[in-house]
């Protein structure tokens, strides 16, 4: 179908606060201050459909490089479902990205969808929610990331990510309403996580870590940093079992998942160290 009156272009940076708040109704939980840090990745990678002057749909397809992009926010308003408006952004954002190998973390409705489109099932993950509070351990190697050099971090984040992401990172964890905590082994940064505030209580993401008893004591870390009578979300790759018996031990229930899906050759990551995906909308 096509309508003269539907327009799709880039949107501006209040546009892609519709977008967050369009993901909280469909019920994502988005970071309260996502959208900062989203931009930061790629400020051309948020597309907007607009029957006339009213925004109707989005997606977000953020170009690392020339040879990595991520899918997510792909949302039409519930009223001008089904007429032909969603399709059309879905096709504009995979040109944007045309030539690069495509992440996305799909929800289970969708995921034949994707798969028509070219994208293969590489692993699932799995969204844990429980209670916040607890005692932080008393572990001389957790640190403020903020006391460490920005390069130390980044660094420890490349083999986490197919692509560069240094000013996403830089943006991650610094943003307001939130904590990011590293823990050193023999002198040198063996793991970090972030936890931040969301519309529902707080995500824990990334949470990267050398082993699992490193793991253990960053979450503990930061779940911390939450009161008992918060709710905290962990997701994680079910692959990485060591991740998913961390979440049970803390009493965490599975409350959502998703298919982490490529169009191309599925990334070299360490997900044995991937304890906590940073985000489902930018990966």
């Amino acid at each position: 179908m096509q309508d003269k009156n539907y327009s799709i272009r880039v949107m501006s940076r209040d546009e892609v606060d519709i977008a967050v708040e369009w993901a909280a109704t469909e019920g994502w939980n988005p970071g309260l201050k996502d959208a900062d840090c989203y931009m930061a990745a790629d400020p051309n990678g948020f597309l907007v459909g607009c029957l006339g002057d009213e925004p109707i749909a989005t997606i977000s397809v953020i170009k690392y490089d020339e040879y990595f992009g991520f899918l997510g926010f792909y949302i039409v308003k519930p009223e001008y479902r089904g007429q032909g408006y969603g399709i059309q952004i879905w096709n504009a954002g995979l040109r944007y990205l045309e030539g690069q190998n495509i992440g996305l973390d799909g929800i289970v409705a969708q995921q034949d969808n994707y798969k028509k489109s070219g994208f293969r099932l590489a692993y699932r993950n799995i969204r844990y929610e429980g209670v916040g509070g607890g005692v932080s351990p008393e572990d001389m190697g957790i640190v403020k990331l903020s006391i460490l050099p920005f390069e130390t971090v980044d660094a420890y984040d490349q083999p986490f990510f197919p692509a560069t992401r240094s000013s996403f990172t830089r943006c991650w964890i610094n943003q307001p309403e939130c904590h990011s905590l590293g823990i050193m082994e023999h002198g040198k940064l063996a793991g970090y996580g972030v936890i931040r505030k969301c519309r529902n209580g707080y995500k824990i993401g990334p949470l990267f870590a050398d082993n699992p008893k490193l793991a253990e004591s960053l979450f503990r870390a930061l779940k911390a940093k939450a009161t008992s009578s918060d709710a905290i979300f962990l997701d994680t790759p079910e692959v990485n079992t060591a991740a998913v018996s961390l979440a049970e031990k803390y009493e965490m229930r599975c409350s959502f998942e998703t298919a982490r899906m490529y169009t191309g050759a599925f990334p070299d990551i360490p997900l044995d160290r991937v304890f906590g995906v940073t985000s489902f909308e930018v990966g």
